[in-house]
């Protein structure tokens, strides 16, 4: 079985990227979590983006999708969301200028946000429909 992850990028008007710091996991990463059976991708997003920083955004592009095996975790699949940009600090977060990425997030971690920012969005589509 394949869990979905749906993580959100969100940035502050410099382009510093928003990370949280789970107690699970060593380092810092995008906020998000796993999805509930049934529901949908872009939902589940925004309830962990909510859950862990208090920001509300309506997700309708995904920027990157990461498929990754079964090691020491299940067979995953992330998609991460464009939470656009935001002023102010959310609790429980902080702002990490990109060129950090890679010393405060594990190597995947980083990659992935690598790839999500070169910008090339792409719609969620539920049943062939834009997400709303």
């Amino acid at each position: 079985m394949c869990r979905l992850g749906c993580l959100v990028l969100v940035r502050d008007v410099r382009g510093d990227v928003l990370l949280v710091d789970p107690d699970h996991l060593d380092g810092l990463i995008l906020p998000g979590g796993a999805a509930r059976p049934d529901e949908a991708p872009h939902e589940a997003a925004a309830r962990h983006l909510f859950a862990q920083t208090g920001l509300v955004r309506r997700l309708t592009h995904v920027l990157a999708v990461d498929f990754a095996c079964a090691d020491r975790y299940p067979q995953r699949l992330g998609l991460v969301f464009d939470g656009g940009v935001t002023g102010g600090r959310p609790a429980g977060a902080c702002f990490v200028p990109v060129r950090r990425i890679g010393q405060v997030m594990a190597p995947a971690q980083a990659a992935r946000v690598t790839q999500a920012l070169t910008g090339r969005a792409v719609p969620l589509l539920l049943h062939g429909q834009r997400a709303a």
